[in-house]
C-alpha cells in the first residue's frame, strides 16, 4: 500500500478569534486546510491543518515541501517519514510549527482504517474517556471570565481554564473572581500566555496556590528556561509549559532535563502529529510527569488528541476550547462530550467525518498531487 494522491482544500472559517493585541496589527483570519491522502488501495487518511496567518503560505509548504516526501510511500512508514520531514525542515524549509503534524495524522488514520480499528486501539488502548475542562479565549472584563466559568460549570464540565489577558493586576482579579463564583473545589487553571516578569509570576503563582488552582501555565515564553526552572523551585503549584516549543520531543527533553516544568504540553497539530506527541508523552511518563494535551483549535484534530489521550496513561484532562461553534468547521457534528467527559470514537481510524459540502462552499483553493 502506498500514498498515491495528496489533496488540500483551503477553507475560510470566516472569523478571527484573537484580540487586537495578539493579531499584532496584521490581518489574521482563522482558516483551516483540509488534507486528504489516498492510497492505491483506496483508503483515505484525513486531517485538518491550521492556517491562521496565511492559508496560501501553509498550502504552498504542504505541496512544495511535504507532499514530495509522502507521495509514493507506505503510510505504515510514518516513523521514517517523520524523520525525513525533520531533515527537510532543518535544511532551510523552516515549516510553521503546525504543518507536519496533520500529515502524520492522515498517515495514522490510513493505517488504523486498514487494520479495521479505532485509532486509539491501533495505538494501544489505555481507556475510553477522560474528564473535560473548558478553555476560554481572551476577554476584556472580569465578568466575562466569571460568566464563562459558571456557564460551563452549569453544563457539567469538570473544570475551567482562564486565559487572562493582562496586565497582572487584572489577571489576579480574574483569578479571585472566578474562584469566588465557582466555589472552593471546582477545578481551575490559569494560562496567561507568556507575558510575565519573574516577580510577577511568583506573585501570581502564590495567589493561585492560595486559591487552589490546579496548575499555572505558560507565564513566560517557552524558551525562557532559566525563569521556568526558578519558578518551579519557588512555587508548589505545578507549572505547565512546552506548548509551543520548537524541536518536538528534543525541545521538550531540554525542559525536562532543566526541571523547567512540572507538566509538559503537546498536541497532534503543533508537536508533529501522533508520532511526535507519543514521543513526548512517553518521555514524560518515564520521568513521572503528565503530558496534558493542548487544544489544536480544530474539533477534528482535537478528536485525534482524544485518541492519543486514551492510548496513554499520563494525561488527566481533555482541553475543550470554547465556545465550540468557533472550532467545529470543517468537522461534521459536535465533540462526543457527555456528563463532563469526552469519549473516544469507536469507528475505524479517527472515527469522524469532515463536511465536504461545506468545505467546497467555503474553499479558497484546491490543490492535488498524484503519483
Amino acid at each position: 500500500m502506498i500514498v498515491t494522491k495528496f489533496e488540500t482544500w483551503w477553507v475560510d472559517r470566516g472569523r478571527c478569534l484573537f484580540d487586537e493585541k495578539r493579531q499584532g496589527g496584521a490581518k489574521m483570519g482563522w482558516d483551516v486546510i483540509a488534507i486528504k491522502l489516498t492510497t492505491d488501495s483506496g483508503i483515505e487518511g484525513v486531517a485538518t491543518c491550521m492556517a491562521a496567518r496565511s492559508g496560501g503560505v501553509s498550502e504552498s509548504y504542504l505541496h512544495d515541501s511535504i507532499a514530495p516526501v509522502v507521495l509514493g510511500r507506505d503510510p505504515h512508514d510514518h516513523e521514517a517519514i517523520f524523520y525525513d520531514l525533520w531533515n527537510v525542515d532543518r535544511h532551510e524549509a523552516f515549516f510553521p510549527v503546525f504543518l507536519p503534524g496533520p500529515v502524520d495524522v492522515a498517515l495514522w488514520d490510513i493505517c488504523a482504517k486498514a487494520a479495521g480499528l479505532p485509532l486509539y486501539k491501533y495505538l494501544g488502548a489505555c481507556r475510553t474517556s477522560l474528564p473535560v475542562y473548558a478553555s476560554g479565549n481572551f476577554h476584556g472584563t472580569v465578568q466575562e471570565y466569571v460568566d464563562e466559568a459558571l456557564y460551563y460549570q452549569s453544563k457539567g464540565i469538570a473544570g475551567y481554564k482562564a486565559h487572562p489577558s493582562g496586565p497582572v493586576a487584572f489577571d489576579m482579579e480574574v483569578h479571585q473572581a472566578v474562584r469566588d463564583a465557582v466555589g472552593p473545589d471546582y477545578v481551575l487553571m490559569s494560562d496567561p500566555v507568556g507575558e510575565y516578569t519573574m516577580g510577577d509570576a511568583v506573585k501570581v503563582g502564590r495567589q493561585l496556590e492560595r486559591l487552589n488552582y490546579k496548575w499555572f501555565e505558560e507565564p513566560f515564553r517557552d524558551f525562557e528556561l532559566y525563569k521556568y526552572t526558578e519558578l518551579c523551585r519557588a512555587l508548589d503549584i505545578p507549572i505547565a509549559g512546552t506548548e509551543t516549543t520548537r524541536g518536538c520531543h528534543w525541545g521538550v527533553a531540554q525542559v525536562i532535563a532543566q526541571r523547567a516544568a512540572d507538566i509538559v504540553r503537546a498536541d497532534v497539530s503543533w508537536k508533529d502529529g501522533i508520532t511526535g506527541t507519543l514521543k513526548i508523552a512517553h518521555m514524560a511518563d518515564g520521568f513521572g510527569m503528565n503530558c496534558e494535551l493542548h487544544t489544536t483549535t480544530m474539533n477534528y484534530m482535537d478528536l485525534v488528541n482524544v485518541h492519543v489521550s486514551c492510548a496513554i496513561r499520563n494525561c488527566e484532562y481533555f482541553e475543550y476550547f470554547v465556545p465550540e461553534d468557533n472550532y467545529r468547521l470543517p468537522m461534521k457534528g459536535d465533540l462526543p462530550i457527555r456528563d463532563g467527559r469526552i469519549y473516544v470514537p469507536d469507528g475505524p481510524g479517527v472515527g469522524a467525518e469532515l463536511d465536504w459540502e461545506l468545505i467546497q462552499k467555503n474553499c479558497h483553493s484546491y490543490r492535488c498531487q498524484e503519483v
